[in-house]
């Protein structure tokens, strides 16, 4: 029978029943006359597709199913609750007395990005095809699986797909480009010999650590059929902890001129950490991480390579610690920047950090030369936890309070936000806090309370989660003069890109700018010149190649630079 008869013909059974069709063996082949109901069929399905129990018997039979019964995993939408989800137990137990399928997803349902059942009538549908030609197969597939659980509804919005492809394939791809320019410079290949990860500095011991936590994490979401877990997970190593941090960090490692063990490991590093990026990425992304794969040298196909294993020896639960506060810190800071309009590239003179207890205190110690570098002040103080400097209060969540307590939300809401200092402190220390009210008893969580801080003149303060931070955010005529510096540093890095100088060029600068930048260039010279590879720095008339940029609001300088020979 032809394509063209199967769409014009009836397919009724009345119609049906007088149809024979011929088998490959040239058998004749009649509609299946025992039919109960097409659910009843489709339960059967574990079987049937193997002739069960004619043969095949080793994939159904056996003390806990066969090799291909019980299923691992099935997936429909939720209609099938009382369809297939069902008819597939309900044979299986009457029949096997087990199960038919161990896990199972009901499928949300894909709506417009304002929550609406798509419709051509409706004109609010989304051609998928047209998706996919602009947005690409991968970062489609990747926004459709961390974007929501599969059992969730999912609000499809382009807009969202352009953002991941910014967000985690942009960085992504950034990073490798990052890496791939500086190791062509120097030569540098994946047999090249590097230094043992134990030999090797703090942050690329901890970049392998959150690296090895990562594996665990996807291969256990994996293992659970929890596809956005895993992607999630994955984006937020590549642009939380390899771009934002680890490669940020240590950027200078890669574009200073000495080619030693410590650029050694820089390169090992990265290199592997975008290697197995690929790997944990390529089942929702696979053409690109092929790419990528690829590109960094890998054998064949990703899709060909070992799944990696966890090394348990790599992964150091304090020092994932001890950076993490240093992240809390920085983020809190740098809101705190935000807040009152303060460029990072401005300096400023120190933090406060409230100690909760000695294990806080040795870490607040350990990471303060970076959380000082990240945020760009001069020095990070620990403050007793008993000091009244800060003073802060309680606000009740009461999404999360009123579901417990109901009609004593009020009393209970009441009592938390006239907790003392005292109270707070234990409850941060502790992460609980036992309270008695008239009414009962009260067992409040960290998580049940937004934590606020009290500004103090001179002083922005924040906090989140137990952490608290005060920024001085007085700006002395030393700190401005440096912050003038590093202003100049950045104008002329844009130039030298613009000019089109390779990252190794030396150049030559001649500005033209007022005294008080004459003054914080000469205070910060070495700095200027090591940051710019400039030879040679002079003041005068810039001439007419040169541009002139805006360092701040009151401040503008001309810059002219050629070539150093």
């Amino acid at each position: 029978m032809s394509d063209e008869n199967y769409a014009r013909i009836d397919l009724h059974k009345h119609v049906v029943d007088g149809i024979v069709l011929k088998a490959a063996d040239g058998r004749p082949m009649h509609r299946e006359a025992d039919l109960i109901d097409v659910w009843f069929d489709s339960g059967s399905m574990p079987y049937a597709q193997w002739h069960y129990p004619f043969e095949n018997r080793d994939r159904v039979e056996g003390p806990d199913g066969g090799l291909a019964f019980p299923a691992d995993f099935i997936a429909e939408g939720v209609d099938q609750t009382r369809g297939w989800f069902y008819t597939l137990h309900a044979i299986a137990t009457m029949v096997f007395d087990q199960v038919a399928y161990k896990t199972v997803v009901s499928n949300g349902l894909v709506l417009d990005k304002n929550g609406q059942k798509m419709s051509k009538r409706l004109g609010n549908a989304v051609d998928p095809f047209e998706t996919l030609a602009q947005y690409g197969p991968d970062a489609t597939r990747w926004y459709m699986l961390t974007n929501a659980q599969p059992w969730d509804n999912l609000r499809f919005d382009t807009e969202g797909i352009g953002e991941v492809q910014r967000k985690f394939f942009g960085t992504l791809h950034n990073t490798y480009a990052f890496f791939a320019l500086y190791a062509g410079i120097d030569g540098w290949t994946p047999e090249s010999e590097a230094p043992a990860v134990a030999d090797r500095p703090e942050l690329d011991r901890w970049v392998l650590s959150r690296l090895h936590t990562c594996i665990a994490g996807v291969e256990e979401a994996f293992d659970s059929f929890e596809p956005t877990r895993a992607g999630r997970l994955v984006q937020s190593f590549v642009v939380d902890d390899l771009s934002n941090w680890y490669v940020r960090l240590g950027r200078r490692r890669f574009w200073k001129s000495d080619s030693d063990t410590d650029k050694a490991a820089a390169y090992a590093t990265l290199h592997e950490c975008l290697r197995t990026v690929s790997l944990l990425a390529s089942p929702i992304a696979p053409f690109f991480m092929d790419r990528l794969w690829q590109d960094l040298g890998g054998a064949d196909s990703v899709h060909l390579a070992d799944w990696p294993s966890v090394q348990g020896g790599l992964r150091d639960a304090e020092l994932e610690a001890r950076m993490d506060l240093a992240q809390r810190l920085s983020s809190l800071t740098l809101s705190l920047r935000k807040r009152e309009k303060i460029r990072v590239r401005q300096p400023l003179g120190r933090i406060l950090v409230p100690v909760l207890d000695a294990d806080f205190g040795a870490r607040l110690d350990a990471v303060a030369e970076l959380v000082k570098g990240e945020v760009n002040v001069k020095a990070v103080e620990p403050l007793a936890e008993d000091s009244d400097i800060l003073t802060k209060r309680l606000k009740a969540d009461f999404k999360k309070l009123g579901p417990r307590y109901g009609k004593r939300m009020k009393a209970v809401a009441d009592t938390i936000a006239q907790l003392d200092q005292e109270a707070i402190r234990k409850l941060e220390r502790n992460g609980k806090l036992d309270l008695d009210l008239e009414d009962g008893p009260v067992e409040l969580l960290l998580d049940d309370v937004e934590v606020q801080t009290e500004d103090i003149p001179g002083w922005l303060v924040a906090g989140e989660g137990g952490l608290t931070v005060a920024l001085d955010i007085e700006i002395t005529p030393e700190l401005r003069a440096e912050g003038l510096a590093r202003e100049l540093v950045n104008r002329i890095q844009q130039q030298r890109k613009e000019a089109g100088f390779e990252v190794t060029d030396r150049i030559a600068l001649t500005l033209d700018g007022p005294q008080e930048l004459q003054d914080s260039v000469a205070s910060n010279l070495d700095y200027i010149r090591a940051e710019t590879l400039a030879e040679k720095v002079e003041w005068g008339p810039a001439g007419p190649e040169a541009k002139e940029e805006e360092l701040d609001t009151e401040l503008t300088v001309a810059i002219a630079m050629v070539a150093f020979d």
